[in-house]
């Protein structure tokens, strides 16, 4: 049956149809706002996913550039590999949603948010969101929403709900948050420096924009929502998943004693085949019970120190950071260079300069036209950081968000293209991982850029909370490790600098966060970030003076506009004559702005003499040597500089009379002359007996020209 139900949103009409189409999916729904329409649809699979040990969801969030009315470019002329803002989307949609679905549901799950229309004001990812819910809300998939997403931007120290494109160019924060009616449940965003306080309004303001729509898609299911499917949870293994636990947990007690992450991992691994050995079983299903088992046996070791004993299984505080080192310029050759070790996770950062020609295109579909990065920050994550073995794959979801995330917490403090001209590609290889190796690459990246001599406005640190939600008690974990992730409520990454945020991230396993347990942990994050900026100060407490000697040199000259095409030449002639000559790069801009890179000083120097001598404008009193181009019955037409023509006059050919310019010169003489007038129409008037009498017979300009009339 279609239904139709539509709300007022921050000054817009929010509308969500049913029933219209994809009916063969289990959810569909088409979600508009303003002139932005995004198609969501939800299907999962009528059996379980056999042995699975997590909830199979995949969600895809994909932009259709005729949604814009654009064709891809590229070969294909058609939308190929998801782009990062595509990964992102589809991850903010995931970590929304994910938390939702009830334990023990692994039916394969896909969720695929398509974007039919854009208008480029209202961002579509929000209508994901939003359209993910509502699909699986009126469909038979277990699922326990409703969920609402909302984007917070902040003005003039207002903050607005659903900013526009054009009110986002303007605001000093940009947040994406989701929420159910137990509160929020993830968070995705940053700011230029802002407050905690600020930060923590923000949320909560856009948890509370959001809460009509949760009533909105109640509204929906209640209508026309279908009975929710049976499954069958996974068994949780009765007697003998007791009988595991109660086995392994003392084996486990003192193999999470050991410190080395690996050796841990590893006499982990000899007490599941042990369990696996004295419980006779080998079948796949007998083997995930006792995985599970063993994972339960896990996960109370790790959260029971902390509300019986208040400390964590490694023995550290609740707000206890793990021993940090740092250390620069490790790399010779490279243009900058740095290593952040945290505990048993270790970031090494590189950093390289480019010139425009290393900018990166990005087609975006919100804005309806291409966007040129100058700054990129890529994050691998290589097998080996973890002691695994692997296929090197294309960057993973995981690897583009996370590296995004870095991204964004740097990008606020970096100069004004103006006053360093350089792109910057900074790249983060994670060489050990045990907790929070986006935040290591914050600080390792903050370091790389001043190793290499950014002048950034200040350093940038990051750090990773935790949360274990007990009966009655809440602990919030400083810079959590990888099993008080896995086993633990909250993963909460704060960047920034000293004076503020610059970057979040936020994803719960619980129904949602208040604002109480929220400001904790934002006020202890920024504790945490003070700490790591004093240890990174110790080792490089500002941007290196001078570039490395490695790194290209980028001189900025001006030259007239009109001059461009000279010093481009026919079918680029010229300019490639210089690059190939100097081995410089050479961007020419249409204000006339000529960038000249290269290492070499000496290189840049010759650069610039050929640049100029392409564009040189003739300058009245100035002499040139000049070829004769072309000869009339009046005179010559020599050329002066590379493109530039001057006449000599008969009269100015000789201190004598002269009868027939072919009796002085022919074409492709060499002479010398001096330019007497430059006309208003840019016509210049040469003189070769003024060299040769040396008399000055230059017209005079202007007002002067007029005395000298009326002194007549």
């Amino acid at each position: 049956m279609y239904k139709k139900i539509e709300q007022e949103w921050a000054g817009r009409t929010l509308s969500i149809e049913i029933e219209k189409v994809a009916k063969q999916a289990d959810g569909a729904v088409l979600v508009h706002y303003g002139e932005t329409v995004v198609l969501v649809t939800a299907v999962a699979n009528r059996e379980a996913k056999e042995n699975a040990d997590f909830f199979p969801l995949l969600v895809n969030y994909v932009e259709m550039t005729y949604a814009a009315g654009r064709i891809p470019g590229g070969f294909f002329k058609r939308e190929g590999r998801p782009t990062d803002r595509e990964i992102l989307s589809s991850r903010l949609i995931d970590r929304g949603i994910r938390p939702l679905f009830p334990e023990g549901f692994l039916n394969e799950t896909q969720v695929v948010a398509t974007v039919l229309s854009a208008d480029q004001q209202n961002d579509p990812s929000i209508l994901g969101i939003i359209g993910a819910s509502a699909a699986l809300q009126i469909s038979a998939i277990p699922f326990e929403g409703p969920l609402a997403g909302v984007k917070v931007g902040r003005v003039d120290g207002n903050v607005i709900i659903n900013p526009t494109t054009d009110e986002l160019a303007s605001s000093d924060l940009e947040l994406i948050i989701s929420g159910n009616r137990e509160g929020v449940v993830m968070v995705e965003g940053g700011g230029s420096v802002v407050n905690e306080g600020v930060v923590l309004e923000a949320i909560f303001s856009g948890y509370e924009a959001l809460t009509p729509i949760l009533d909105l898609q109640d509204e929906l299911k209640e209508s026309c929502g279908k009975a929710k499917r049976a499954y069958t949870p996974v068994k949780e293994g009765g007697s003998l998943g007791e009988e595991v636990r109660g086995f392994v947990t003392p084996l486990l007690k003192d193999a999470f004693r050991i410190a080395h992450k690996i050796e841990r991992r590893d006499r982990m691994h000899e007490i599941f085949q042990e369990a696996l050995e004295r419980f006779g079983g080998q079948d796949g299903e007998f083997t995930s019970g006792v995985r599970r088992a063993c994972e339960d046996a896990e996960r109370e070791i790790i959260r029971s120190p902390i509300f019986q004993e208040q400390k964590r299984v490694d023995g550290r505080g609740f707000a206890d950071i793990r021993p940090i080192s740092c250390e620069v310029g490790l790399l010779p050759r490279t243009h900058g260079s740095a290593l952040f070790t945290r505990g048993e996770t270790q970031v090494m950062a590189v950093t390289t300069f480019g010139t425009s020609e290393d900018e990166k295109k990005v087609e975006s579909l919100l804005l309806g036209k291409d966007l040129y990065k100058t700054f990129m920050l890529h994050y691998n994550f290589p097998p080996f950081s973890v002691g695994e073995v692997s296929f090197l794959r294309a960057p993973s979801r995981r690897e583009v968000g996370h590296g995004v995330l870095a991204e964004r917490a740097l990008t606020p403090v970096l100069p004004s293209a103006e006053e360093f001209p350089y792109t910057i590609r900074l790249v983060s290889e994670v060489l050990e991982s045990n907790g929070s190796s986006s935040m290591a690459t914050v600080c390792g990246g903050c370091l790389s850029l001043m190793d290499a001599g950014v002048p950034i406005k200040a350093s940038v640190a990051g750090i990773a909370m935790g949360l274990m939600k007990g009966a009655d008690e809440v602990a919030i974990l400083t810079d959590i490790v990888g099993d008080e992730d896995h086993h633990g409520d909250m993963d909460f990454k704060v960047a920034g600098t000293a004076e503020g945020i610059t970057a979040l991230q936020m994803d719960v396993k619980t129904p949602g966060l208040s604002r109480s347990i929220m400001e904790q942990a934002l006020n202890q994050a920024h504790d945490a970030r003070l700490a790591i900026l004093d240890v990174m100060a110790k080792t490089l407490d500002s941007p290196r003076a001078e570039l490395s000697k490695h790194a290209p040199r980028i001189v900025t000259i001006q030259i007239n506009p009109d001059r461009i095409r000279d010093v481009v030449g026919p079918l680029g002639k010229n300019i490639r004559s210089i690059i190939e000559k100097t081995g410089c790069k050479i961007d020419i801009e249409d204000t006339g702005a000529v960038k000249i890179a290269s290492p070499s000083a000496e290189a840049i120097e010759e650069a610039i003499d050929l640049v100029k001598g392409c564009s040189q404008e003739a300058e009245v009193g100035e002499v040139y040597t000049g070829k004769v181009k072309k000869i009339m019955d009046f005179g010559a037409f020599v050329e002066i500089l590379p493109g530039v023509d001057g006449l000599v006059h008969i009269s100015q050919l000789a201190r004598e009379r002269v009868e027939k310019v072919t009796d002085v010169l022919k074409v492709g003489d060499e002479i010398e002359v001096k330019v007497l007038e430059i006309d208003g129409n840019g016509k210049i008037r040469l003189s070769r007996r003024a060299l040769l009498t040396g008399e000055d017979e230059s017209r005079p300009q202007g007002h002067e020209r007029d005395k000298r009339r009326n002194a007549r």
